[in-house]
């Protein structure tokens, strides 16, 4: 799960704490080309204040309004319990709401009664640890349990698991003007950014003025590295030029599991940082062969804004094509947007 998610999740509890009455309603599957994929959240709070989506907003207004309807009304039993609700059975129904190709979305609702559970996942997830989270529709019971990699979202009719996963993580070696210019662009991506440089005056140019959701991370990049505990939501891109500092950094990235490392520089300084990996640090080919360079994808890049796109188009390829698992494991297609 996307940490936009997670942040539906947010939304909805400090709602609930406020004493809103909120109802929680995922995307379970999907066929046709439905804008939404499986495991999409959306919290709906009792005035019709809405976090997140589940269609793009082909049927959002339809379901804001039954749900505000609902909360608004005595809870019984029967409405305290989890309910599926679906949109665009029919073509004339999938038409009106506007699913393209004739898409359809069936949805679980819950009305959110304890926010305990939000408060472990999102604990959990800010620890870097992947949750599973089952939730029984006949009576409204959900276990939380350690994630697995790969795991997929599962939905059988009668309970519903779904993953959450904590952020994509960024962590930069090296403050220069190009590691700005990344870094700017990744908080925009949604992913936590890290900044390594014991050079003080680069981390002082970079850090001189605020950038929002970018923290400077102290000690030589290789301790940072391995103090991090990077794991498979974590990406590490090495860009000082000076090979005291890359290369060790590198070094523990790319013997660990992060879902890309790369590096800055030519074909023929990545051919010679290969050579010095392994010839004083006895990396695998495998090892070396996971090193991204020259990183970025090939888009005729000059300006560092422009090299930072290419930069973080490569990371969200390596990132969607490589790391994320099939959304849920049932007869439903995978959404496009």
């Amino acid at each position: 799960m996307e940490s936009l998610d997670l942040r539906v999740l947010e939304d909805a509890r400090t709602w609930r704490q406020a004493g809103f009455a909120v109802t929680l309603v995922t995307v379970v599957e999907t066929w046709g080309s439905a804008p939404r994929p499986p495991g999409a959240l959306l919290a709906v709070r009792a005035d019709g204040v809405v976090s997140g989506s589940v269609s793009g907003g082909c049927v959002e207004d339809d379901l804001i309004a039954r749900t505000k309807a609902a909360l608004n009304q005595p809870l019984t039993k029967q409405s305290s319990m989890p309910s599926m609700i679906a949109y665009g059975v029919s073509k004339e129904e999938a038409a009106r709401f506007g699913l393209p190709c004739g898409g359809t979305l069936r949805l679980v609702q819950e009305p959110l009664l304890d926010t305990g559970w939000i408060d472990a996942v999102l604990q959990r997830t800010a620890e870097h640890q992947l949750v599973a989270r089952t939730l029984t529709l006949s009576n409204g019971i959900s276990v939380l349990t350690d994630g697995r990699r790969g795991q997929a979202m599962h939905f059988d009719g009668l309970t519903l698991t779904t993953l959450f996963g904590p952020r994509w993580r960024l962590l930069l070696i090296g403050a220069g003007q190009l590691s700005q210019a990344v870094a700017v662009m990744a908080t925009a991506l949604d992913f936590e950014v890290l900044v390594c440089d014991p050079r003080e005056e680069y981390a002082h140019t970079l850090f001189d003025r605020p950038l929002p959701n970018v923290r400077r991370v102290l000690g030589m990049p290789d301790d940072v590295v391995r103090e991090l505990q990077v794991d498979a939501h974590t990406a590490i891109l090495a860009l000082t030029h000076d090979p005291k500092l890359d290369d060790m950094a590198l070094l523990e990235a790319l013997t660990g599991d992060a879902f890309y490392v790369g590096a800055l520089g030519s074909r023929r300084n990545q051919a010679t940082r290969k050579q010095r990996l392994a010839e004083h640090f006895d990396l695998t080919m495998a090892q070396l062969d996971r090193l991204h360079g020259p990183v970025g994808l090939r888009i005729g890049a000059r300006t560092p804004a422009e090299i930072a796109v290419s930069i973080l188009a490569e990371i969200i390829e390596a990132k969607n094509t490589r790391v994320t698992a099939p959304a849920v494991s049932s007869n439903a297609s995978c959404a496009v947007g």
